[in-house]
């Protein structure tokens, strides 16, 4: 993970507060969690810095995934400054998370 910026409920809104920041929200019990985990490692070289690929796991960090609803993992949400402007739940190609993002640069 080590492309991956991983965030947590005290850091949260600091972490997401500019640019553009993808947040995987995940759990280590989670297969389809970890199906992900080389597709955003990947996502996040591509991005080479344009914008951020995160992770919180929501088991030790439950505020934040309570607080944006999340009822299913994996679910990405993508946030703009601050705020969120696109969630997908599920396993994703890396073209559309690509694709999501670009929408937001």
């Amino acid at each position: 993970m080590a492309n991956l910026k991983i965030v947590s409920d005290a850091s949260f809104e600091a972490d997401v507060a500019t640019g553009v920041t993808l947040v995987d929200f995940w759990a280590e019990w989670c297969g389809p969690c970890r199906m992900m985990l080389p597709r955003l490692e990947e996502l996040a070289v591509k991005m080479n810095g344009k914008a951020v690929v995160a992770k919180m796991n929501v088991d030790e960090n439950p505020i934040t995934p309570s607080g944006f609803r999340i009822m299913s993992i994996p679910t990405m949400i993508l946030f703009k400054d601050g705020k969120p402007v696109e969630k997908i739940v599920g396993v994703q190609e890396i073209a559309a998370l690509e694709t999501m993002i670009s929408r937001h640069l």
